[in-house]
C-alpha cells in the first residue's frame, strides 16, 4: 500500500474516556483499512514528535503486511489449532488498570474488570501526594483480597529518594512490582540496589524510548521489562528485545482502541510462548477505561481475560466518533510526515 492509499484508507476517531488517564479525557486514534478485512491502528500520543511516532507507524504497517514474520505465523497457527478444540477459546489474562482516582472510587472502577486477579495502580500523579497513593493502593488491596496482585506505575515521575520512600511505604501492600519509578538508568540501578528484594523494578519508558533498549538489561536496572507493541515498532523488534535482554516481560497497551488491542493480544500470546514459566497478567484490559469504542463488541475483560480474535471496526461507530475535521487533517498531515521519515530510513 503506497502513501496515497494509506492516507485515503485512514479514519480518525475521538473516543471519550470514562476516567482521565495520562491527562487524556478523549483518546484520538487513526485506523487504517488494509483491505481483505485487515485493519491496523496508529495512535501515538499527540505530544510525541514525528521520529517517535514513526516507530509506532512501523508497527501498524507490519499488521497490514500479508506475510507476517515466522514467529507471528506460528503463533497464529497455534491459536487456530487451540480454538478448534472443545476447550474454551484462547484468551490472554489481563490486569485491571486503576487511574489516579480517589480511593472511594476504586471499587466501582474494578467492577469494570470482572474476574481479574491483578491491578496496575497509577501513582505519583502530579498534584497528588503519597497519602493519596497509599489510600488508592489500600482500596485496591481491600477489593482484591490477600491473594490479589498489585503493581504500581509511576511513569518515571519520582526522584530517586522519593521513589525509595514511596515504595518502602507501598511495599506493605505486597507489590508484584513497581513500573518505571524513576527516569534514568542510573537511578533505576541505584533504586533496585536499595530496595532489593523488597520490591521488584520494571522498566517501561527506558525500554521503548532510548536508542538502546537493551542498556537497561546490561546495567542491571530492572527485574523485568514492559513491552508495548506499537511504541516498539511491532512484534518482530519487540521479540528481539525480549530474547536479547534475557529478562521476563509483561505486555501492556498504549491505550488503544479494540483494533489495536487485538494486535497487542496476539503479541502477548507470542510473549507467553517465549516464557512459559512466567506467570504475569498483561496490561491489555484498557478497553474498560473507554466510554466508547470502534466496535460494538469491544475487547473487554471477561473472567479476568480478553479473547484472542480479530476486531474490525463498525462503519456506524467510525462515523459517530469521527474526529473533528481539523483534528482529522492534523492526523493525516502527521501520517504523511511519518511515512516520509520511514521512506527515508
Amino acid at each position: 500500500m503506497d502513501r496515497d492509499e494509506l492516507v485515503a484508507n485512514a479514519r480518525v476517531v475521538a473516543l471519550p474516556m470514562r476516567e482521565r488517564f495520562r491527562g487524556i479525557t478523549v483518546r484520538e486514534a487513526l485506523l487504517i483499512d488494509g483491505g481483505d478485512g485487515r485493519w491496523a491502528e496508529w495512535s501515538p500520543f499527540t505530544e510525541y514528535d514525528d521520529a517517535e511516532a514513526s516507530t509506532w507507524l512501523r508497527a501498524a504497517l507490519a499488521e497490514l503486511t500479508p506475510s507476517r514474520p515466522q514467529s507471528e505465523r506460528s503463533a497464529s497457527r497455534s491459536l487456530s489449532e487451540r480454538s478448534e478444540t472443545k476447550g474454551p477459546p484462547p484468551a490472554i489474562r489481563v490486569n485491571a488498570t486503576v487511574p489516579a482516582i480517589p480511593a472511594a472510587a476504586v471499587p466501582a472502577l474494578l467492577d469494570r474488570f470482572p474476574g481479574v486477579r491483578t491491578a496496575k495502580v497509577k501513582v505519583a500523579e502530579r498534584g497528588q501526594s503519597l497519602a493519596d497513593d497509599l489510600a488508592r493502593v489500600a482500596a485496591v488491596r481491600a477489593a482484591l483480597g490477600p491473594a490479589g496482585r498489585i503493581r504500581v506505575d509511576a511513569n518515571a515521575l519520582w526522584s530517586l529518594d522519593e521513589a525509595e520512600t514511596a515504595l518502602r511505604a507501598l511495599a506493605d501492600f505486597d507489590l508484584e512490582y513497581a513500573e518505571q519509578p524513576v527516569a534514568s538508568i542510573q537511578d533505576m540501578v541505584a533504586l533496585r540496589s536499595r530496595l532489593h528484594p523488597l520490591v521488584r523494578i520494571a522498566a517501561d519508558e527506558l525500554v521503548r524510548k532510548p536508542e538502546d533498549p537493551l542498556a537497561v538489561a546490561r546495567a542491571g536496572a530492572a527485574d523485568l521489562l514492559i513491552l508495548k507493541l506499537q511504541p516498539l515498532g511491532g512484534a518482530a523488534r519487540a521479540l528481539d528485545i525480549l530474547a536479547e535482554a534475557g529478562l521476563p516481560a509483561v505486555t501492556s497497551s498504549a491505550l488503544e482502541t479494540s483494533v489495536g488491542l487485538a494486535a497487542a493480544a496476539r503479541f502477548a500470546a507470542m510473549v507467553n510462548a517465549r516464557q512459559p514459566d512466567v506467570d504475569f497478567d498483561h496490561g491489555l484490559g484498557t478497553a474498560a477505561l473507554f466510554a466508547a469504542d470502534v466496535t460494538a463488541d469491544p475487547l473487554l475483560p471477561v473472567d479476568g481475560a480478553i479473547p484472542l480474535r480479530e476486531v474490525r471496526p463498525d462503519a456506524e461507530l467510525l462515523d459517530r466518533y469521527a474526529a473533528a475535521p481539523e483534528r482529522r487533517d492534523w492526523w493525516l498531515a502527521r501520517l504523511r510526515r511519518c511515512i516520509t521519515l520511514l521512506d527515508a530510513g
